[in-house]
């Protein structure tokens, strides 16, 4: 985890042009074919390789090692449609760390990225982390490839440690999560300057966003490194505060349930939703065991040394398993030194700039009423509230992939997210204020899984 002093866990129908990539007039800057390749070194990196490439997109990059489809699955529904043929110059490479979870290219090397620059470039940089325990191409087709579309370079993280047992990383508790917004930092900071390197100038614009604990970084860098971004989209983001409520106060009673030990009535006290039941018996197969057991491992190891251990576990059924003491975990309780723990990585709700908030009301991992609800509320406590839209999305779920199996119930969050990006920078860049905070309605016909419009079917937030 050490960083060098030199350096399974977001209006309207898309256009053609946002299928196929900006058009000549979009297409303002850097139009010569991977122009200026030889000049893009990445500030801090211990390593990297840069490569030409016809397509940027995952269309174009699909079994090659540019990508890492594998690595996305689930976050997306089957039906979604994905831009191709966006041309320009592909950056992989890592920082500086003393960690190896991440195998990727054989470098067993964390703190990777990647930064893609496409020849035709609008001026902005959007920036994410990868979600869950993912590495950094996980958000390709969710997000990068939309963004290269329409122009914009683009630039992920690994966080510094992936895989089930990145809480082993570091030396304190809480470590492991903090190096996830070092390293997000680090990366937008190395990024802006690989932009200007590229193209001549520093990007105009810079965006955050990412999915659940790339919606967490979001939100984290928004508090805390405002200058670095000019807006952001928090797509079911995780929340953690100091005193509760975060997953480890939500997530003790999923465990009690899937071990038969909690009742539907303690389920909707702990904030999961009522109409979420359907979800739940497969989260409690692919979710709650395993989520609950390594962040608490991560920031109270004490609790419980001998579960996981020094490992989640080494076949798919260990690493899923419950721990039947997690069932039990009371975190008010905990000792002081666990509250600090997580106070280290804790949100504050003092967002820097603009903020756009999805959260789906049936997400069965991270319930809206223990996360989202209560992040929209700290953000008004501290006074921000004017940065700050909050969209309740009918149907939508933790990711966008059980879509698939419950078309009739489910409403893919991807086609919101990509209406959201688009008012976020209509606001930050026309002074144009998206809608007021509201429930996007589930469609009942049309383009479920393409399209989503932030005003359509709008009802009053409960």
């Amino acid at each position: 985890m050490r960083l060098s002093r030199a350096v399974p866990l977001l209006a309207g129908a898309m256009t053609a042009a946002a299928l196929t990539g900006p058009s000549p007039a979009d297409a303002t800057e850097g139009g010569e074919h991977c122009g200026r390749q030889e000049r893009v070194r990445v500030p801090g990196a211990a390593l990297q390789r840069s490569a030409c490439l016809a397509d940027l997109t995952t269309t174009g990059l699909a079994d090659t090692v540019y990508t890492d489809l594998a690595d996305q699955a689930g976050l997306t529904a089957a039906g979604t449609r994905t831009p191709s043929g966006v041309p320009g110059i592909q950056v992989d490479g890592y920082f500086p760390d003393s960690s190896r979870f991440n195998t990727t290219h054989g470098w067993r090397h964390d703190a990777q990225f990647v930064i893609r620059l496409p020849d035709h470039w609008n001026g902005g940089l959007v920036v994410t982390g990868a979600p869950g325990t993912r590495k950094q191409y996980a958000t390709d087709k969710a997000i990068s490839d939309r963004a290269l579309a329409q122009g914009y370079a683009y630039a992920a993280t690994d966080k510094g440690n992936s895989g089930a047992d990145f809480y082993r990383d570091g030396v304190r508790p809480g470590d492991a999560v903090a190096e996830w917004n070092t390293r997000t930092t680090q990366l937008a900071r190395a990024a802006r300057r690989v932009v200007a390197q590229r193209y001549g100038h520093a990007p105009r614009r810079t965006y955050m966003a990412g999915i659940s604990n790339g919606g967490y970084l979001t939100r984290w860098q928004l508090e805390n490194h405002p200058e670095l971004y000019d807006g952001g989209v928090d797509w079911e983001g995780a929340l953690w505060t100091a005193d509760g409520p975060s997953l480890l106060t939500s997530l003790p009673t999923a465990v009690a349930r899937s071990l038969g030990a909690a009742r539907d009535e303690d389920m909707y006290a702990a904030g999961f939703a009522r109409g979420s039941e359907f979800l739940w018996p497969y989260h409690a197969k692919a979710y709650w065991g395993l989520t609950q057991k390594v962040y608490r491992a991560e920031f109270d190891p004490a609790y419980d040394p001998a579960c996981p251990g020094p490992s989640a576990g080494s076949s798919s059924a260990e690493i899923l398993a419950p721990c039947p003491a997690d069932a039990a975990y009371d975190y008010a309780a905990r000792p002081a030194s666990v509250h600090r723990a997580v106070a280290r990585v804790a949100l504050t709700g003092r967002i820097g700039k603009p903020l756009i908030t999805l959260h789906g009301d049936l997400d069965a991992l991270l319930p809206e009423a223990a996360d989202s609800d209560v992040y929209a509320r700290m953000i008004d406590t501290s006074g921000r509230g004017r940065l700050h839209r909050h969209y309740t999305i009918q149907g939508g779920t933790h990711v966008d992939g059980l879509y698939d199996a419950h078309p009739a119930r489910l409403h893919p969050i991807l086609p919101c997210f990509r209406s959201a990006f688009d008012a976020l920078t209509g606001w930050v860049e026309r002074g144009t204020p998206p809608p007021a905070d509201h429930t996007v309605g589930r469609p009942g016909d049309g383009d479920v899984v393409g399209s989503c419009d932030l005003t359509e079917n709008a009802s009053a937030r409960r």
